[in-house]
């Protein structure tokens, strides 16, 4: 099964052919940020689910009690771009409203269900982050 580099490197050049269905169908998209440090590009692979014309991914990090890198990056620039298959957009990226959220999180946590156990393993209110296509 793919992951981290190798799962990144694999989608991109089958325009996820291999890698956008993952554990048992799961889809995943890449979605690259900017590093906060760095400067540079940060491609991670992430579970998604749609809203509206909208993209939905999770900021759990498997319930650690700290964010994953890719989200304190967008925190920092919220200019993103986005992989799903072939379609490749620049987006822009945002938390999910309080109002949105329970929404978002129910439907997020029916395409992968751990998302309701890493929530229980930290304090941390796992965010819910909208990717809207800029253009």
């Amino acid at each position: 099964m793919l992951f981290g580099p190798e799962h990144v490197k694999r989608y991109v050049e089958t325009d996820g052919e291999v890698g956008h269905d993952w554990r048992d169908g799961v889809p995943t998209l890449i979605i690259t940020t900017t590093g906060r440090r760095s400067g540079e590009p940060r491609p991670t692979p992430l579970i998604y689910g749609r809203h509206g014309d909208d993209y939905l991914v999770v900021a759990s990090k498997g319930g650690a009690p700290e964010p994953p890198a890719w989200y304190l990056n967008l925190s920092d620039d919220p200019n993103v771009q986005v992989q799903v298959k072939a379609d490749r957009f620049p987006a822009h990226a945002r938390t999910a409203t309080s109002e949105e959220k329970a929404e978002m999180w129910r439907q997020m946590a029916e395409i992968w269900p751990a998302y309701d156990e890493y929530q229980g393993k930290t304090d941390r209110e796992i965010p819910v982050v909208v990717l809207e296509r800029s253009a």
